[in-house]
């Protein structure tokens, strides 16, 4: 049976689900036990399962993301919240010396079910420190898995995945999405990583977007098809692992390939989908790939300048239209 929830409540739907079936979950982040969290990722979970499972903590990042990769390394399954995923950033000393290498470090012999999750994404002015996403840094270091839902069923379904998994997931939700509502299924389900969804079929250019940017290009597309212009869209899921068969399968069909995403373009995911894109599927291009990112600069606290750094219905439209043309 189907029901429309938002985003916030599909995903804390399937941490309180998942902390029901397995009593090693625990949740730890700033204001997200009696308060349940900064963005209601954890409302009403205290309630249910009290401060050991629900642990409040002082703003110290590196201690506990430390606290937690041991956990994980000794049988508990930890998830940390960052409220904002910019806070990440103090604790990135632990995290690629020690999470995302222990499995390897190890052989194998101990595992690292650890979730990292929090708010990615420019929006509401929240200015530089609390607009960052910098999935591209942890898509480049190995070990991780790196998680992007973009709407209410695959949030849940792809946080059952990292949940019940035994490996360190980056779970990274866009602030813009948070109340967006969708259907989503009351029996439970999950959806593998590395799978890419094909949102919208169509034959004359493939566009691949990345978070908030897959309703803006939906937006744009339904602008296009009152022309006659049919454009195919993609939403890779998970950037680590990346479904890049799909989206070759989709360039096969369509010749052309344009990547929307709101992070700086240098050494972004772009970049790499258009790179191997290019060595596989280079014969299929019918035009040179194409990218449209957020600018490279900090993010301004200005709501004028916050929305001048980053694609919108216009610059998006621009550029499948310029696409097409070549």
């Amino acid at each position: 049976m189907m029901r429309e929830i938002t985003y916030t409540t599909a995903a804390r739907e399937a941490l309180a689900e998942e902390m029901a079936r397995d009593p090693s979950i625990f949740v730890v982040g700033e204001g997200i036990g009696v308060r349940g969290g900064n963005f209601n990722t954890t409302q009403g979970l205290y309630e249910l399962y009290g401060p050991m499972r629900l642990r409040d903590t002082p703003i110290v990042e590196r201690g506990f993301v430390g606290m937690c990769t041991g956990a994980a390394m000794t049988g508990s399954r930890p998830v940390v919240d960052f409220m904002f995923f910019d806070f990440i950033l103090d604790s990135f000393g632990e995290l690629f010396n020690q999470t995302s290498k222990m499995q390897y470090m190890s052989s194998g012999r101990l595992k690292m079910p650890i979730v990292l999750r929090g708010c990615i994404g420019i929006g509401g002015s929240s200015a530089t420190h609390h607009s960052g996403s910098y999935y591209p840094i942890f898509v480049h270091i190995p070990g991780f898995r790196v998680v992007m839902p973009t709407n209410p069923y695959d949030a849940k379904g792809l946080f059952k995945t990292a949940l019940r998994g035994d490996d360190p997931v980056l779970f990274l939700e866009h602030k813009s999405l948070l109340n967006v509502k969708g259907h989503v299924p009351e029996e439970d389900y999950s959806i593998p990583f590395g799978q890419a969804a094909i949102v919208r079929e169509g034959t004359q250019a493939t566009v691949v977007a990345l978070g908030s940017m897959v309703r803006l290009v939906e937006k744009a597309s339904e602008t296009l098809a009152n022309e006659g212009i049919s454009i195919e869209i993609i939403d890779p899921r998970t950037l680590a692992p990346l479904d890049i068969d799909t989206i070759l399968q989709s360039v096969h069909k369509t010749g052309r390939l344009l990547i929307v995403d709101e992070t700086f373009a240098p050494c972004g995911v772009g970049s790499e989908i258009s790179s191997q894109v290019m060595e596989k599927g280079f014969d299929d291009l019918d035009a040179p790939v194409m990218r449209l990112n957020g600018l490279h600069t900090p993010t301004p606290y200005s709501p004028a300048l916050e929305a001048a750094v980053v694609p919108n219905a216009q610059t998006i439209l621009q550029s499948i239209r310029d696409l097409l043309a070549e």
